[in-house]
């Protein structure tokens, strides 16, 4: 009996110690974020691969951005290369599909349904069972190679189709049947990369029996070569004493040679297990730089899957001989570093970078000497490269904090003085609002549309530049930058305590702070108010102080209000305003850090680790993004985050385990530990740093890199004296030197019947305001020193300046429109809340807008016809009818088909006018603008116009079939 208790206690330690060793990467679920809106792939790959081998599961849609969903139940095949979290589809490249039987061409009859229980998903490994011909697949990967391994059923043959075709819009494509074990050839597409070009080499295990090409879905007999824009194919082995087929595939930007060249090099033979085991073995040594104890199997789980995710992209975009794609489409050659592709820099800025730069080092050198290259290349620094293409998606130049984060952190191993060129060549050119910028020290929406977050955006990066002159001994552009950095204050209204959009020098009005419009990206007021991570000092103090910020950051995060405007799928993940699953708001919940008030970090971070980041599907509450929202779980949850990356310090939030460990590149380690934490123990009473107390809310990069122990001692009621102490508080903040901000119009309107008050304010107390008045058109006069509100009764054209310190600020100016009185307008339509121009007197105000819609000067009416009459409030000769009308199809705005005009002088009994066909096709894509209108001779006083619907998206669209807006902004009447 005593020895089987022994047996017994060693078999029990046994298994103890084999769930310990459980390896990290069975610890990843890569079919978190494949649900929802989280856009993520549950296919294989390696860390940071070309390859991303994942099955096809949909079409289009926003939600088959990575090409798999989890509420689909059909497969269309097996691609080769994936996004990850992208709210944009592009990708899935050559697809090949086994089945058995007839060949079928179109995918909708060779794809198969799957179910979910005969499916499993592992960092390196995936496999399923296709139902349809009862074949499983499995694959696993390589960097820029992988393997497919097809188990068909008992039966004479076994087939895989390739389909060059699937997806995108194909530009050209080839293939080649090279010999009876091996095909090669091109598929160049058009996406969200205009231009993405992909070379493949296959070889299959089995010797291909026979083969057929098909061209626009028809089989070709002989063909052993072809081209085209559908080109497909298919290969027949038999089956008979092997049922496994297994394929490897190399891929490369460069050549089908080089494709060839990764292959071999990468994979030698067919042992899929070896290959697999080795894909796995690589995916525990990037996970195992950081271990965890403690927490709930299904927070462990979390957090190694949110790692996984920050370590599939950027992706490697170099050839084993070092060759590779530049921005300029051209093959160039690296030299002592890795070229990469794949940067989501307006996402991957805020955490995932900073994150890399801890663990990840030598790649994020390897990074910014990429982003020098494409400067070099392709004239700019990447915004948003993919595959060599620059998309331009999204905002800023967030190249630049990435450079220079890595920079402050020791990570130096490129041209420094070349890349100050770099930032300040994007930063000094007319890209994106930034002449204005220049200018005014502000973006206004009529220069360009989501001017209230570039200009506050815009701002950081100039920091960012800042810091990196003063480290490089550049004087002149360090204080040029530093007065950039400040630009944030001049879309600060102190009424509203809110950023608000302008409008030449005024106000974007109404103003409500929830609107999601087009002065934001992605976002609205409440995200985009608290964006100054260079000058959170400075934002504390236009806020009032810490008094005033704290009551604006709780109002933040307690507000019931709901969100208005333009529906935006990326705001999601609400509390109050904050909208955790869309970039802006990530830092927010540390800013209380710096207002002395951490106890609300702590359990601000503590809600959204807890319930935004589930074991499941649906386990993002937003867009993965390139490893932007899992890089947020992992600093987080280890108990600190970079608000402002390129500064060199982290704010303390609080940690979800009892230790972490960040084993780094030199050799030593970082330790978390917290003690007594529980799931009501989420509040930091003490912090100890290498065995010294401090009451301080932040801690340094040093102190990371350095290895060392950060312990926190946790409790269940919070510690409202932490961090209270101007010293413990963590400070970021811009040297003012004299920065003035630049006067605005303090009123909610320009136009008026027959007088208006016009006040002239700016938020810097002592500043003194200059102004003159002309009429619109003239220019010149002398300004004079403005002391009071003061009234127009005519149409002018007002200037102003700031003057503090002997500074001046750039003359704004805005035109005050008297209306004409001599016509009403009754609109009987609904015009859309987004796009009201302020009200039905905006159609006949005599302002004729621009085709620059996003402006805020145009009216919408979507899915349905305009209808309005005119009153002219007396009968009178009548020689014209219009409307002026815009178009702009890809955000489906469309012309009316016609407009039809009647004439009446009691506005009872209508008599047709005219009708005025529109002659543009849907196939102008726009923006332009033009009139519908034409001369008339008639007497009345009403005029009632109809503009009919143009009806809805044409076939060519992506949204085909879904109805339009028809934009108007004025409707005239001579």
């Amino acid at each position: 009996m005593k020895s089987f208790k022994i047996a017994l206690s060693a078999l029990l330690l046994l298994s103890i110690t084999t769930l310990a060793q459980k390896p990290l990467y069975s610890k990843v679920n890569p079919f978190i974020g494949t649900g929802g809106h989280g856009h993520t792939y549950p296919g294989a790959t390696m860390p940071f691969g070309m390859m991303q081998l994942s099955p096809d599961t949909r079409l289009e849609g926003w939600d088959g951005c990575g090409g798999y969903h989890y509420s689909d139940s059909i497969i269309y095949g097996f691609t080769h290369t994936h996004l990850s979290g992208t709210g944009i589809p592009d990708y899935c490249d050559i697809l090949l599909m086994p089945f058995t039987g007839d060949v079928k061409w179109k995918n909708s009859e060779y794809a198969s349904p799957f179910s979910h229980k005969n499916e499993k998903a592992e960092a390196g490994y995936y496999e399923v069972l296709l139902d349809k011909h009862n074949i499983k697949a499995a694959l696993t990967t390589s960097f820029r190679s992988g393997m497919h391994e097809y188990t068909f059923p008992s039966t004479g043959q076994g087939k895989i189709l390739l389909d060059l075709q699937h997806r995108d819009e194909v530009l050209e494509s080839n293939l080649e049947v090279v010999n009876s074990y091996e095909i090669k050839g091109l598929r160049r597409s058009k996406s969200w990369a205009n231009n993405q070009i992909l070379y493949f080499y296959i070889k299959f295990d089995q010797p291909i029996i026979s083969s057929g090409i098909a061209l626009d879905n028809q089989l070709k007999e002989g063909l052993k070569k072809a081209e085209g824009k559908n080109v497909k194919a298919y290969f027949s082995f038999d089956l008979k004493s092997n049922k496994k087929v297994k394929v490897k595939v190399g891929i490369s930007g460069v050549s089908a040679e080089n494709a060839k060249m990764n292959l071999d090099a990468e994979i030698k033979d067919f042992d899929f297990v070896k290959l697999r085991t080795k894909s796995q073995q690589e995916w525990n040594k990037e996970l195992g730089k950081i271990t965890i104890k403690g927490g709930s199997d299904d927070q462990q789980t979390a957090f190694y899957s949110a790692l996984y995710h920050t370590m599939v992209s950027p992706n490697i975009y170099t050839d084993v001989n070092g060759e590779y794609r530049g921005t300029d489409l051209k093959v160039h050659k690296a030299e002592n570093f890795t070229n990469y592709s794949v940067f989501s820099l307006w996402d991957t800025h805020r955490a995932q970078n900073p994150l890399q730069s801890i663990i990840n080092r030598k790649r994020t050198g390897d990074w910014i000497n990429t982003f020098l290259v494409q400067y070099k290349y392709g004239g700019m620094l990447p915004v948003w490269e993919l595959s060599g293409n620059e998309t331009f998606c999204m905002i800023g130049y967030h190249a630049v904090p990435v450079i220079v984060d890595a920079y402050q952190k020791g990570i130096r191993n490129f041209d420094a003085a070349l890349a100050l060129k770099a930032m300040t060549s994007y930063a000094e050119s007319n890209r994106y609002g930034l002449e204005q910028y220049r200018q005014q020290g502000f973006v206004g929406n009529d220069f360009d549309h989501e001017s209230a977050s570039k200009t506050v955006e815009y701002a950081y990066d100039d920091w960012c530049i800042s810091q990196f002159a003063k480290w490089q001994g550049n004087d002149a552009v360090y204080q040029q930058y530093q007065q950039r950095a400040q630009n944030y204050k001049n879309l600060f209204d102190p009424r509203s305590k809110h950023i608000r959009g302008k409008v030449h020098g005024s106000w974007f009005s109404p103003f409500h702070a929830s609107e999601v419009n087009n002065f934001f990206t992605e976002g609205n007021s409440w995200h985009y108010s608290f964006t100054a991570q260079q000058d959170i000092d400075g934002l504390i103090k236009i806020y009032g102080g810490r008094e005033g910020f704290l009551e604006k950051m709780n109002e933040l995060f307690n507000t019931s209000e709901g969100l208005k405007g333009r529906e935006q799928a990326d705001v999601t993940g609400l509390i109050g305003q904050y909208a955790h699953g869309n970039e802006p708001s990530h830092h927010l919940a540390y800013l209380f850090n710096y207002a002395g008030a951490a106890w609300r970090t702590q359990e601000i971070v503590h809600k959204i680790c807890t319930e935004f980041y589930p074991n499941n599907p649906d386990g993002l509450i937003g867009n993965e993004d390139c490893g932007q929202m899992s890089a947020w779980m992992v600093l987080s949850s280890m108990g600190f985050y970079p608000v402002t990356p390129g500064s060199g310090i982290y704010a303390i939030g609080t940690p979800l385990f009892d230790e972490v460990a960040i084993h780094l590149e030199n050799g030593k380690t970082f330790t978390v530990r917290a003690k007594g934490r529980s799931d009501k123990n989420i509040y930091l009473n003490t912090i100890t740093l290498n065995g010294k107390k401090q009451t301080a809310t932040f801690i340094p990069h040093t102190a990371v890199a350095n290895g060392g122990l950060l312990e926190f001692g946790m409790t269940g009621e919070p510690n409202k004296s932490l961090g209270v102490n101007e010293s413990d508080k963590p400070h970021s903040s811009v040297a003012e030197n004299g920065f003035v901000t630049v006067p605005y119009f303090d009123m909610d309107n320009f136009k008026f019947a027959s007088n208006i008050t016009v006040d002239i304010k700016s938020i810097d107390k002592n500043a003194v305001i200059y102004y003159r008045i002309n009429k619109v058109g003239s220019e010149g006069g002398n300004f004079s020193k403005y002391t009071q509100p003061f009234q127009l009764s005519e149409t002018n054209k007002v200037e102003a300046y700031a003057e503090m310190g002997g500074k001046k600020t750039a003359v704004i100016d805005q035109v005050f429109y008297r209306l004409p009185n001599d016509k009403a307008i009754d609109v009987k339509s609904k015009v859309s809340p987004m796009y009201s121009a302020g009200g039905n007197d905006a159609l006949i105000d005599g302002i004729v807008g621009t085709s620059a819609w996003k402006s805020g000067g145009w009216q919408s009416y979507y899915d349905q016809d305009f209808v309005a009459i005119v009153d002219l409030k007396s009968v009178k000769p009548i020689s014209y009818v219009g409307i002026h009308v815009l178009q702009d199809v890809s955000p489906w705005i469309v012309y009316p088909s016609k407009v039809i005009y009647e004439i009446s002088q009691d506005g009872i009994n209508y008599q047709p006018l005219i009708v005025v066909d529109n002659k543009v096709g849907k196939e102008v894509k726009g923006p332009e603008v033009q009139y519908l209108g034409a001369d008339v001779k008639a007497n009345g006083r009403f005029i009632r116009l109809k503009a009919i619907t143009g009806g809805p998206l044409p076939a060519w669209h992506e949204s085909a079939g879904n109805p339009t807006h028809t934009f108007i902004d004025e409707v005239i009447v001579k």
